[in-house]
């Protein structure tokens, strides 16, 4: 897998106006996002993830570095709708993305934008919310619906785009647990089913737990770049920028301050009770 959908190069960007002067708050990020992979991005509010999730469809336009989509670099306009199909977003409220009174109909709005034939446009929205298990709602009003199902709803009108990724930020902010997990199932099904690359803006660490790869943002900078469990692994030095690691982690990191001999890369809550079981049986033996 090694053709890039998404690469960033020495990526900085500031929201000051010509002549001002003020902080960067993208600084120097260098990021290669491969197709077909599913990526977290780790950070704070104000880390700069948010940022770097508009660079990706150029909603954004780097201040310095360049951005390139497919190897389209995003600053060239003539090339826009280009980016714009290859990477679909996903945003916090789903409520400031829904635009029509019915299910159906708001999941086919993007599509009959960019011109897609009727009866592919019916194919389209008809895959699109089964493959976010809201095929039934089709002739619900949005507005009705709950915070998660909303959100699966815009997820199925990207999804109709036909985009390549999907890049989705903080797409669960808004929603309880239970609208929390059931956007989480359908983005790990489009990633695994669909081979669409997703990558998700997060600040909660259990979802960047779920991802293939995690990238931790602070400060504008890239500070750690792994698979999940062996980031979550240097757990002084995300503490450090005022991140948290997963609570079964956490357990596990208190246990070696203690002096126990445990793994930290027990991040599911099967694995960690396995490994304690194991240490249980292994002091009682």
């Amino acid at each position: 897998m090694s053709n890039r959908i998404i690469e960033t190069q020495q990526l900085r960007f500031t929201y000051a106006e010509a002549g001002e002067v003020a902080p960067l708050v993208l600084d120097g990020v260098d990021l290669s996002i491969e197709e077909g992979s599913f990526v977290a991005v780790l950070g704070h509010n104000g880390s700069g993830k948010s940022t770097l999730a508009k660079h990706m469809n150029a909603i954004l336009l780097p201040t310095g570095g360049k951005v390139y989509v497919d190897g389209i670099d995003t600053s060239d306009e003539a090339r826009l709708l280009d980016i714009r199909r290859t990477v679909g977003m996903v945003f916090q409220n789903p409520d400031n993305q829904i635009v029509a009174n019915v299910v159906e109909e708001d999941v086919a709005f993007a599509p009959e934008n960019l011109g897609v034939p009727p009866e592919e446009i019916r194919r389209r929205v008809d895959d699109a919310l089964k493959a976010v298990g809201m095929y039934e709602y089709r002739e619900h009003a949005p507005h009705l619906l709950s915070g998660g199902q909303k959100q699966r709803v815009a997820i199925a009108g990207v999804i109709a785009m036909a985009p390549r990724c999907i890049v989705l930020d903080e797409p669960t902010a808004m929603l309880d647990p239970i609208g929390r997990a059931e956007v989480m199932k359908t983005i790990k099904q489009l990633n695994r089913t669909s081979g669409v690359t997703v990558v998700l803006i997060t600040h909660h660490m259990d979802e960047a737990a779920q991802a293939d790869r995690l990238v931790v943002m602070a400060k504008g900078k890239v500070i750690a770049d792994g698979a999940p469990r062996e980031v979550f692994q240097r757990v002084e030095e995300l503490k450090a920028v005022g991140l948290t690691v997963p609570e079964t982690t956490e357990l596990l990191w208190q246990l070696r301050q203690a002096g126990v001999d445990v793994p930290l890369d027990a991040l599911s809550d099967e694995a960690c009770a396995q490994v304690l079981y194991d240490l249980l049986n292994r002091e009682g033996a």
